[in-house]
């Protein structure tokens, strides 16, 4: 199986796409403190993301792999599901090695490598998530052997992509589409407009999500320590159920939902919740 990899080209990026990187960590810098995770803050120390431009991904490669084993290998945009499943199966993560340009700075259609990596790497840097991203990818894999890699791509968009963790200083975002956006920053916390959901693996699943606008619907988990207890569960038989049960809507809400009380940002659990917009799928 062909699985992508490329050379980054390091040496090939011009000063415009080095400041590019730069105007846009200067972007998250101003958003991020108090929104993303202590975790994910702590791993753009770790790997010097606030350095001066594009990060070598060998160099990145080598602080992570002597942390968490995981190396950065560049790819040229988007790869087939089951390519990236088995790179993160082999804790290895595909990036691209592209970055956007102006003309691209609040929308591009597909991820670059300020998203995989500005996004991605920090959490990489912490044992728990890069240990729940290398087993998601060999359940990915037998998901997709098996007809349940929808899924499989629900979870990781719901988790890795856009997922919410509760902490002792309230809600905060972890996930690479949150953390690499200043405007979905501040829309996941503190608009009033998406659900926020407590994290239920099956409506995870099930529940449909959108790559062209903000999510309207988010989940949050316990902890990132949570992430990884998710192995714990009967894959086989879970998938074996899941499979051609109807997908949930975007922005639906069902009776038994947990939704998340809103407040600057700061959202705390409240079980039973019933504002009168909970409807039936």
């Amino acid at each position: 199986m062909d699985d992508y990899r490329i050379d980054q080209g390091w040496n090939s990026y011009s000063a415009a796409e080095h400041d590019m990187w730069r105007r846009l960590v200067s972007r998250q810098d101003q958003v991020l403190p108090g929104r993303a995770c202590a975790e994910y803050l702590a791993g753009i120390d770790c790997l010097g993301l606030r350095d001066a431009g594009i990060p070598d991904f060998g160099r990145l490669s080598d602080v992570l792999e002597a942390r968490t084993g995981w190396r950065i290998v560049a790819v040229p945009g988007l790869i087939p599901d089951q390519a990236f499943f088995a790179h993160l199966a082999e804790r290895r993560f595909p990036a691209g090695n592209f970055i956007r340009t102006p003309a691209q700075l609040e929308y591009l259609t597909e991820p670059d490598v300020f998203h995989d990596i500005y996004g991605h790497a920090p959490m990489l840097a912490n044992r728990a998530y890069a240990d729940f991203a290398c087993a998601f990818g060999k359940l990915g894999l037998q998901a997709a052997a098996s007809g349940g890699i929808a899924n499989m791509c629900r979870l990781y968009w719901y988790s890795l992509e856009f997922g919410l963790v509760h902490t002792d200083a309230g809600l905060r975002a972890y996930g690479a589409g949150i953390v690499s956006s200043p405007a979905e920053t501040v829309f996941a916390l503190e608009s009033p407009s998406p659900n926020r959901l407590g994290f239920d693996l099956e409506r995870v699943m099930r529940t449909d999500y959108r790559i062209d606008d903000f999510q309207e619907t988010y989940f949050a988990i316990d902890s990132l320590d949570a992430l990884y207890g998710l192995l714990d569960v009967s894959w086989a038989p879970l998938l074996a159920r899941l499979a051609g049960v109807e997908a949930i809507g975007r922005g639906a809400r069902l009776a038994g939902d947990n939704v998340l009380s809103a407040g600057s940002g700061d959202y705390h659990r409240r079980p039973g919740d019933d504002d009168g917009l909970k409807i039936a799928v």
